[in-house]
Parts: C-alpha cells; structure tokens; sequence
C-alpha cells in the first residue's frame, strides 16, 4: 500500500511546510504592517456567523471522512477517493447546488485531466523505453552515482535537477521521466523510496511557484487587478520559495520526520 505510506509519510512534513508559510505571514504582518490589508472594522452579525460556518460543514466533513479513511487504514487511496465523490455529490445535493451541467462540467474537466496525464504517461514510458533500450537509463544513474560516494550529495544532485526540471515541466511528466531513474538509484543506496517520494512532492512544489512557468503565479495573475504585473507577484514569491527550499533541506537533514 506504497500510496497509502506517501499519504501517512507525508502528513508532518507538509504540517512543517506549512507553519511556514504561517510563521512568515505573521512576521511579515507584525514587522511591517503596511504591506497588509486593513482589517473590516464591522463586526459581523452572528446569524451571519452561523450561516457560515454551516456552509463550511459539509466540505469539512468531507475531507475529513477521505482523509480518515486513508490514515485510518480503512480504505485505499482510489476507494477513498470513490468515497469523496459521492460525499462531494451528496453535498452539492443537500445544498441545492447540483445540476446536470455541474456534473457534466466536472465530468468533462476530470477527462482532460485524466486524458491529459495519461498521454504524459505514454510519452514519458516511450521515451524511459528507447532510454533503456539504447543503455540511457544505466548511463545516467552511474553519472550521478558517479558524482560522489556521499549519498547525501547523490541525493542533493537529484534535487538539483528535479528543481531546475520543475522550472519548465509539469510535474507529472518529471515524475515519469526521472522517478524509473531515481527510485533504483535510492533503493541501492539503501534509503527508503517513500521517504524519497515525499521529497520528491516537496521538491515539486517549488515547481508550482519557480519561474518561468510557475502556473501559481499566472493563476494568481489571472484574478490579480490590472495594475500587479507577473514580475510583482514572482518577486513576492521568492520568500515562500525560499521557504519551501528550507523544508526541503531539513528533510534530506532529518528523514525521520516523515515517521519511517
């Protein structure tokens, strides 16, 4: 239950990575408080409070019954995510938002997703194929095993290049590109694989921020005002980069805070 491990193995490093995000928001909020919206004033009424909250109640539960469900142990990865979405369905039901366009939409986008990560997939293990094939894979792994006999350093290098491919790819296809390579150069060095795939989901969210590509930055773009630039919204992502490359370190640093 490889997927399952990532799950659980994944949990207090991504609880670390974010306090992060938390502590420098506050930092940054309490030492220069100018760079940080006005707090409303008008209190809200508490019927309003109450509506709210109930709005909140059925996502929450939601999430909670998946990701229960998975750490739990009670049910895999894909059937907990059956069971997402039929608890979503039953959601959108009770609040009187469903409808046949919003299945059909959702339906549609989850295709092109699905569709999408599938020819990825078939390109990736065409390319991994002729790789092998032509004595690629067994060239690249001995280059970087070559590197150093620290597996600290092996490990840092596959970062390196993990970082510098999330700049221009989409992680999907840098997971099939390089895990075939990378996940027998860990085994023989006697690391644990889940350990590296949580590093490997670390390292990626670099990916989402890092420019040129990072496609956080052109969502963040895509609802900013007219007058916030990409060049503004990259410059005020390199601290949460930073950030993530500070997780990053302490992982390789500490591999037990992932609980294996």
């Amino acid at each position: 239950m490889i997927i399952g491990e990532l799950f659980t193995a994944a949990f207090l490093p991504g609880f670390m990575l974010a306090m992060f995000y938390v502590v420098y928001i506050l930092a940054r909020a309490y030492l220069t408080p100018h760079v940080v919206p006005k707090v409303d004033p008008t209190p809200i009424p508490r019927d309003e409070k109450i509506r709210l909250l109930k709005g909140l109640a059925l996502p929450v539960l939601v999430v909670f019954v998946v990701l229960g469900s998975i750490y739990g142990g009670i049910a895999s990865v894909t059937e907990a995510s059956a069971i997402g979405v039929g608890g979503v369905l039953l959601s959108t039901m009770l609040r009187g938002e469903f409808s046949y366009a919003l299945l059909r939409d959702a339906a549609m986008q989850t295709l092109a997703t699905v569709g999408m990560i599938v020819w990825i997939g078939i390109g990736a293990t065409a390319i991994v194929g002729v790789y092998n094939l032509m004595g690629g894979v067994n060239f690249v792994s001995g280059m970087i095993t070559g590197v150093s006999d620290n597996p600290t350093v092996i490990v840092l290098v596959m970062m390196v290049i993990l970082f510098v491919l999330g700049a221009f790819l989409d992680w999907v296809g840098i997971a099939l590109l390089t895990m075939p390579i990378f996940v027998p150069i860990i085994k023989s060095l006697g690391m644990d694989p889940v350990w590296f795939g949580v590093l490997f989901c670390m390292n990626m969210q670099i990916s989402f921020l890092s420019p040129p590509f990072g496609p956080a930055a052109f969502y963040l773009k895509s609802v900013a005002p007219p007058g916030i630039t990409l060049g503004i919204i990259f410059k005020a992502l390199v601290p949460f980069i930073l950030l993530q490359m500070l997780a990053v370190g302490i992982l390789i640093a500490f591999p037990g805070i992932t609980g294996r």
